[in-house]
């Protein structure tokens, strides 16, 4: 069967792939598109496979909540550049709706997507496309009858979400754009390690020391910058971002509210990132690799 023009047009648009990829996929196969892509899908895991161990540091976050609950997937790749890919933001957004029934990463991958494949199949094919490592790194829920959830996306690149006991949408979502904003350790002093509190008050006792004054002067010091400090890391004393002459806690009392969880992703939080210059990144992207 002859490879025509219109059929490595048909093969392109049904894979996403390059003209010359397409073209010489169905020459191997005599013209038989399916076979094609069949072919191509197998290579493309290989490639997957191949471009698994490269850092993927980059990417996008994104949410989904209901009345029963509410989600966060972080999804990754290597550049900024396929960050803002089209068809990777549209993998992106098409994995929210799932995100509720899934309670690990592996068992996302294997929910079905479109077309009769699973989300792990349409990963394969886009690592085909782009070029590049793509990964789906975490998912986290927060569910419960008789709660109020709320989530926030800033850019893109954080993401937060909310479950509150009383409360609205507004003021759920008021709270998840503060925490998105103000980056919180826990809601309240409670909760906060006592390691992290110790090591803290170990640091202000060294410094009020320095100061010569009286041991008395001193404890008051230490306690003040602990208070200090509990008020900014806790989401519940600090000043909410959107009127700063009140903390979050006494806009939660307003309403009878209380936090009863929070999850803050950010993109590539905790990952390594490898030093790359942007001519190289634009090089390597020219070259498929």
């Amino acid at each position: 069967m002859a490879v025509t023009a219109s059929l490595v047009k048909e093969m392109r648009e049904r894979t996403g792939l390059g003209m010359m990829e397409c073209k010489k996929a169905l020459v191997e196969v005599d013209g038989d598109i399916d076979a094609a892509i069949e072919a191509m899908r197998k290579s493309g895991q290989a490639k997957a496979d191949k471009k698994a161990g490269r850092i993927a540091a980059e990417g996008r976050i994104v949410a989904h909540q209901s009345s029963q609950g509410a989600s966060l997937i972080e999804v990754n790749c290597e550049t900024d550049f396929v960050g803002k890919d089209e068809s990777f933001i549209a993998f992106c957004n098409s994995l929210a709706p799932l995100a509720g029934e899934s309670d690990s990463v592996e068992t996302l991958l294997a929910q079905p997507l479109a077309e009769g494949k699973t989300v792990e199949e349409t990963r394969q094919q886009l690592i085909l496309t782009i070029g590049e490592n793509i990964q789906i790194r975490r998912i986290a829920n927060l569910t419960g009858d008789d709660a109020v959830y709320g989530s926030y996306l800033h850019g893109g690149t954080i993401g937060v979400i909310v479950k509150l006991d009383k409360g609205d949408d507004e003021l759920a979502k008021d709270i998840a754009m503060h925490v998105a904003a103000a980056n919180p350790l826990c809601v309240s002093e409670s909760e906060v390690p006592d390691e992290t509190l110790a090591k803290e008050r170990e640091i202000y006792s060294a410094q009020a020391a320095e100061s010569g004054k009286p041991e008395a002067i001193q404890e008051k010091m230490v306690d003040g910058r602990v208070r200090k400090y509990l008020a900014e890391i806790t989401l519940n004393g600090q000043a909410f971002v959107k009127d700063p002459d009140i903390t979050v806690g006494k806009l939660l009392a307003k309403s009878g509210a209380t936090v009863l969880g929070f999850i803050r992703y950010q993109v590539g939080e905790g990952i390594e990132k490898k030093s790359e210059d942007f001519v190289a990144e634009v090089m390597k992207q020219a070259k498929g690799s």
